[in-house]
């Protein structure tokens, strides 16, 4: 039979063109062309590569604009087999609990499933909360940062997770969740036959009503978003100072500094 593989991708702005409000705190998405979140493309590949291996299927769930469906275009070039595009006024302004809680709801929609795989991240927002927190609404367990995968059954998964103070190796029984890192593959580039293909994909569409019954709408988008921005700034830049010491006195004066800076109590 093989396993159901489900992915969340995000639609974001290119980041290295996107212009960003200081006064609001929040990214001007319509300066910058969209794609597919960069992170996600490692979980995709995940998830075909496990589907090459077991069989089964893989589903792209994403929750953006209408315009988010070329990121899931482009998931289908890669190889998913269904993809599912939530999308309405309502989910708009979520925070990561509002998304998690939509993804999660819409997969719980779905019916059942073995696999979720997130990547680590997204570069708009880079906390890294949003996999976590879908397996916590579905209750399932999950792995974080994970770097590896050495082994997957129809029952349960073998991991390495890097957490940064050493590489852990982690069995998980499924269902489960795995957010990966970028070190985990690298993406296949779609060919122009998938291309095409993907192009005359249906795309399903769910709004909020498609989730009532098996959600709270009251904690879609910004309604359902405790987590309000207070200040934002850019750190200022400071450039390495070169100091030099000469003379007898030269490892007092150094001693000085050092105190002065707060490095030496």
């Amino acid at each position: 039979m093989g396993l159901h593989v489900i992915v969340p991708v995000k639609y974001v702005p290119d980041i290295e063109k996107v212009r960003f409000d200081v006064k609001s705190g929040r990214i001007d998405r319509s300066s910058a062309p969209g794609e597919i979140n960069p992170f996600d493309l490692n979980a995709l590949e995940a998830a075909v590569r496990i589907k090459e291996k077991l069989g089964g299927t893989v589903t792209a769930i994403s929750m953006g604009p209408p315009q988010a469906e070329s990121a899931l275009r482009d998931a289908l070039a890669r190889g998913v087999d269904r993809a599912i595009l939530l999308t309405d006024k309502r989910f708009a302004g979520a925070d990561t609990l509002a998304t998690s809680y939509t993804l999660a709801c819409a997969i719980r929609k779905l019916g059942s499933f073995d696999l979720i795989i997130c990547g680590e991240k997204t570069v708009d927002g880079d906390t890294g909360q949003v996999g976590p927190e879908i397996a916590e609404h579905l209750g399932i367990p999950h792995i974080a940062y994970v770097s590896e995968i050495r082994e997957v059954s129809n029952d349960r998964i073998l991991v390495v997770s890097d957490l940064g103070d050493g590489y852990y190796l982690v069995e998980m029984k499924l269902p489960g969740l795995i957010a990966v890192t970028k070190d985990i593959n690298v993406p296949r580039l779609p060919t122009l036959r998938d291309k095409l293909r993907a192009r005359k994909a249906i795309i399903e569409v769910w709004s909020a009503d498609e989730l009532v019954d098996v959600a709270d709408v009251s904690r879609f988008g910004y309604v359902g978003s405790p987590t309000i921005v207070h200040r934002v700034f850019f750190p200022s830049e400071r450039g390495r100072k070169a100091i030099i010491f000469r003379g007898v006195d030269a490892v007092d004066k150094l001693v000085e500094v050092l105190i002065e800076e707060g490095l030496l109590g």
